[in-house]
């Protein structure tokens, strides 16, 4: 499943970093990303996966997926996904969820 991605590293700190990329394949338990920046294993991540099929055919979703790295090779990352929920994707209002965890 080729998607476009684009993720953002949670930090305690703040100055949460972001990158993009693209899903390379993913299962209910992890996901396969490219990223030119590292992300070291144990970080967390929030990911944003742009989604193929349209709720009622009419409006776009996206899969928001919340997890850790558990691997980083070559530009590639193995993430964990720990949480997940399905958003509608518009543009200028606040995105609705549709929970599925």
């Amino acid at each position: 499943m080729d998607r476009e991605v684009k993720f953002s590293v949670m930090n305690r700190r703040g100055g949460d970093e972001t990158g993009e990329g693209k899903t390379i394949n993913m299962s209910s338990s992890g996901v396969l990303i490219t990223s030119s920046q590292m992300l070291l294993p144990g970080r967390r991540l929030e990911l944003a996966i742009s989604w193929p099929a349209q709720l009622n055919n009419k409006v776009a979703l996206k899969l928001v997926a919340r997890g850790r790295v558990v691997r980083y090779e070559h530009g590639y990352a193995a993430v964990e996904i720990q949480q997940y929920e399905f958003r509608t994707q518009s543009a200028g209002a606040a995105a609705g969820r549709l929970a599925v965890q």
